[in-house]
């Protein structure tokens, strides 16, 4: 049996596959801060027996969580001499330039655990200053004196020859071996110091917290006869071991999120959508993605706390492209100090949670709107739900400020979350060259199949997808996920005059780096694929395209192609082409794959030939045009493929609630997906 778990900021998710096909899900709730628990609580809620489980998968928050709340470790840092300062200089772009309120970030590590060592590389690897040994034998008494819990280690240059690097590490382990200690090369071979710093701290910084989790995880499963192969879900979307995941945590930064993204990439495959937009609601975020033609997007450019005030922090470390909105069903709404109303990005969490929980919880959500417009039905909660505590807490803070009634408050709050989530969408699409009316539009987590046919019809995409167990879906997408390594070195060069035997010697070095890694993770050779691509730019340029690159040897028609498709790719990302102009190489970037066996989607079996034997009852739901209308509920599980259903409409399962708007046809496929297609507005706002 494989299993995967996902813990989310409300809910604990799990899917389990056996070797018959069968596919089983559960739900519990998430177990701040003993996060471990929470794994434990959902398994024994699914009923497995843990002794059956062959490949335990787990996506996590706890990385994104130490980050953004700073509850990592004292940090110190070592770095060339003169370089002390890099994090708090930082970059001079501004994420807004006419912004007075813009604040600079600070660095996670205070001035006085910066510290500088005598050494210097120059910008081809060779030595100008070799390494002073007896300062870093200083340092480590300082620090220890200090009482730090992690060091970073980050010289200039360090990307293209790690040696001074690895000699201090050595050093370090050999005067202070229980220390955690992170050197710059070992988390990215990408050059900017800046960010490459950033990341070797940040890394450092959670590196005894993940540590400390995934130990005990690992006891947790063991002490409940699980004996199985454990891995954990990374940002680029692959597996890796528990161990690597130990030595690299920052590489599970988006842990979770990603999963569903490749899920619906493999989910598109098999259905015949090869551009699919990713839309996932839970309870405290929505976070979507664009996978054009099967391909998602991974990027190096990704930073946490970033938004129109602050600039964020950098992680130079492959995450897929996705954007994440603090919208969700446990999102809280509330007035500004102008009088508007507002949804999230504060949310309810788990504990207390939505007003409609019972556990304390005094503020108005996403989800009490849901349940007060008739979208949701207080059958499916955990909870006995008090509706007219519900129903008064919306009144009371929301549709009085307004003069309006509790349905209209609610219904405000549904609509400023879709106009929230709706600029989510449209900044991985239409803001990135791509129009929506070409894709499918996969919508999971508890919340996606309530708020994605609303939305599809205001973005003007044709098609939504819900899947089978698709509040569970991330955890889902791990089960359908293989290994995956990324391998970036930077490496300039024109790349019409780069010479062929060099550049294929580079990638032939990659690619046997990756191989020897996957050995220790028992992957054979023949179960590896290889991904090439080139990060490149017009010569004196600042930002890159990532081009991709055929395997095998690189001829001079190989460098035409690559250089013709550059021309295309870099004219949709940018508006404009300069076909004159020279090209450069930037970064190599090798993706390997090691490639596991997945479980086979099972069709659903008829349950029946009429809709009428899947209806649940009629109810009132509170719609945007036509306020309250008679709407059929229908039960998920008793629908049977080809059914069609006409909106307005309700399907129920009982972690998820599809809403169907009036225009919309809903058909069930033959695997049990639910599509909802609709006649796209001829006005539709694309901009």
């Amino acid at each position: 049996m494989r299993v995967a778990t996902d813990i989310g900021g409300t809910f604990t998710d799990l899917v389990y596959v056996d070797d018959q096909g069968v596919v089983g899900v559960a739900k519990s709730h998430t177990t701040p801060p003993n996060f471990e628990q929470g794994i434990i609580d959902v398994i024994k809620k699914s009923e497995i027996d843990q002794q059956t489980i062959e490949t335990f998968i787990h996506g996590t928050t706890v990385i994104i969580n130490a980050l953004t709340e700073r509850k990592g470790v004292k940090t110190g840092l070592i770095t060339t001499q003169g370089f002390r300062d890099v994090l708090e200089i930082g970059r001079g772009n501004r994420p807004d330039l006419f912004n007075v309120r813009y604040k600079k970030p600070a660095p996670f590590v205070e001035r006085y655990l910066r510290q500088e060592v005598e050494e210097r590389l120059n910008q081809k690897g060779e030595i100008v200053v070799p390494l002073d040994q007896d300062r870093i034998k200083e340092l480590v008494a300082y620090f220890k004196k200090e009482q730090v819990e992690a060091l970073a280690v980050s010289y200039l240059h360090a990307y293209k020859n790690p040696e001074h690097e690895q000699q201090t590490v050595q050093l370090i382990k050999e005067l202070w071996p229980e220390i955690s200690v992170t050197a710059s090369h070992e988390v990215t071979k990408e050059w900017r110091e800046y960010e490459r710093t950033n990341t070797a701290v940040l890394n450092s910084y959670v590196k005894p917290i993940a540590s400390k989790y995934i130990n005990k995880l690992d006891a947790k499963l063991l002490e409940n006869k699980a004996n199985s192969f454990n891995y954990i879900m990374q940002s680029n979307g692959g597996t890796t071991t528990f161990e690597q995941a130990k030595k690299t945590p920052i590489n599970m930064v988006e842990s979770g999120p990603v999963a569903g993204i490749y899920g619906a990439a493999y989910l598109g495959e098999i259905i015949g959508e090869k551009n699919v937009i990713a839309f996932d609601i839970g309870g405290t975020t929505a976070k979507c993605s664009l996978i054009s033609n099967g391909e998602v997007k991974v990027s190096t450019d990704y930073y946490i706390e970033k938004d129109n005030l602050n600039a964020g922090y950098p992680i130079k470390s492959p995450v897929v492209d996705i954007v994440e909105i603090g919208n969700g069903g446990g999102s809280i709404a509330w007035i500004d100090e102008a009088g508007s109303l507002k949804v999230g990005p504060h949310s309810a969490g788990a504990v207390p949670g939505p007003v409609a929980y019972g556990q304390g919880g005094t503020e108005p959500t996403t989800t009490d709107a849901n349940l007060l417009t008739g979208r949701l039905s207080p059958e499916n909660f955990d909870y006995q739900v008090d509706m007219k505590r519900v129903e008064q807490t919306i009144d009371e803070k929301v549709a009085r400020k307004f003069d309006m009634t509790a349905e209209e408050g609610a219904l405000g709050i549904i609509r400023i979350a879709n106009a929230n989530m709706l600029n989510a969408l449209k900044l991985i699409s239409v803001r990135k060259g791509y129009d929506p009316r070409d894709f499918t539009l996969v919508a999971f987590g508890g919340g996606g199949s309530m708020h994605a046919p609303a939305l599809a019809q205001e973005l003007g995409v044709k098609k939504v997808v819900v899947p089978v167990a698709s509040s569970v879906f991330s955890a889902w997408g791990m089960l359908m996920t293989d290994l995956r390594h990324d391998y970036i070195q930077t490496y300039i060069n024109q790349l019409e005059k780069v010479a062929l035997t060099e550049l294929n010697a580079e990638w032939e070095k990659l690619e046997s780096q990756s191989i020897e890694q996957y050995k220790e993770e028992n992957i054979n050779e023949e179960n590896i694929l290889f991904h090439r691509f080139l990060d490149m730019r017009y010569a004196g340029q600042e930002h890159t395209v990532k081009v991709p690159l055929k395997n095998g040897e690189i001829t001079e028609q190989t460098v035409q192609e690559t250089i013709e498709l550059f021309h295309v790719m870099h004219e949709q990302s940018y508006t404009f082409k300069l076909v004159e102009a020279q090209t450069e190489i930037v970064n190599l970037h090798l993706t390997a794959f090691g490639h596991v066996q997945k479980p086979q989607l099972q069709k659903l079996k008829t349950k029946g030939t009429d809709t009428a034997q899947a209806l649940k009852e009629t109810r009132n739901v509170y719609y945007e045009t036509g306020g309250w209308v008679e709407t059929k509920v229908y039960h998920r599980y008793l629908l049977s493929p080809d059914m069609v259903i006409q909106g307005p409409a309700v399907v129920e399962e009982p972690t998820a609630t599809t809403v169907i708007y009036k225009g919309q046809t809903l058909t069930v496929d033959a695997y049990g997906n639910l599509v909802i297609e609709m006649e796209v507005k001829q006005d539709a706002d694309y901009q």
